[in-house]
């Protein structure tokens, strides 16, 4: 049977491989086993094949283990990695061991076993797409290099605190996928990201309503949308990208935000000179 393997099992992660797991079976992995088991548990009742399980996405054995339990089921035709931490969740070290050191290993680790025909989704953000631009070679590192030098470049050992170790982590998902999708390819595989904006998730409902809660109310305010997204659409777009209308799709980031990145740059909400 064909496999679906979902990391991260959040709502967003979830919304996807319903639309992308027709007839396989669908492997759920997730940090906590509560969580894993809730997200399989809740397919399982809407029809889907299931299995759940626990993976520490920094962690490279225990993501060679999941890569193996994948494989045992079947072919592994999808790899949706929708885990990560937000700066409002952890310290920059987590930030960069989780978002930028462990999706780059993640995709190392499956592109070795990624079947023909298969399809790859990377989870992003919009925050990326605000950080300043980088240099040519930067952007490079950041695409090919080695998952397990990432953190010893110097642009990664540059990083102050703030938001940008969680910008710089997510420009790398968005720049990484253009360095597997040449591997990917060999295989007959394709592999792209979603950077979505604010989507109503348990996470977002947190920072909604937490400290930083007047920058995202106000940030979707003034936003061309004008309100937050939801996993379905979401899904939608990764159903499009990873179905067969998007086979010519492979080594690209797509922002799905509202328009906030618009107004970032061009906009109520571009950052006044100081």
């Amino acid at each position: 049977m064909d496999v679906t393997v979902v990391v991260g099992a959040g709502s967003i992660g979830q919304a996807i491989a319903r639309r992308v797991s027709y007839d396989r079976h669908v492997l759920l992995a997730d940090l906590k086993q509560d969580a894993a088991d809730e997200a399989a548990q809740v397919l399982e009742r809407a029809g889907y094949r299931t299995s759940a399980t626990t993976v520490n996405v920094s962690d490279r054995g225990a993501v060679q283990a999941l890569v193996r339990q994948a494989t045992a089921l079947g072919d592994v035709k999808a790899l949706i990695q929708a885990a990560g931490v937000s700066p409002s969740q952890a310290p920059v070290a987590a930030i960069l061991k989780v978002d930028l050191f462990g999706t780059a290993m993640l995709l190392e680790e499956f592109g070795q076993v990624i079947a023909p025909g298969g399809c790859g989704i990377v989870i992003s953000s919009q925050s990326g797409y605000r950080l300043p631009a980088l240099t040519a070679e930067e952007d490079a590192e950041l695409a090919t290099a080695p998952a397990d030098a990432l953190l010893d470049l110097p642009v990664v050992r540059a990083v102050a605190v703030t938001l940008t170790p969680y910008q710089l982590s997510k420009r790398c998902n968005s720049l990484r996928v253009r360095g597997e999708a040449v591997k990917w390819g060999a295989r007959g595989a394709r592999m792209n990201a979603i950077s979505p904006g604010i989507i109503v998730t348990p996470l977002a409902h947190d920072e909604l309503n937490g400290e930083r809660a007047a920058f995202y109310r106000n940030m979707l305010a003034q936003s061309p949308a004008g309100h937050a997204g939801t996993p379905d659409e979401v899904a939608a777009l990764a159903a499009l990208i990873m179905g067969p209308e998007g086979g010519y799709i492979s080594g690209s980031d797509f922002l799905i935000d509202g328009g906030v990145a618009a107004s970032w740059y061009y906009g109520p909400l571009r950052p006044q000179p100081q």
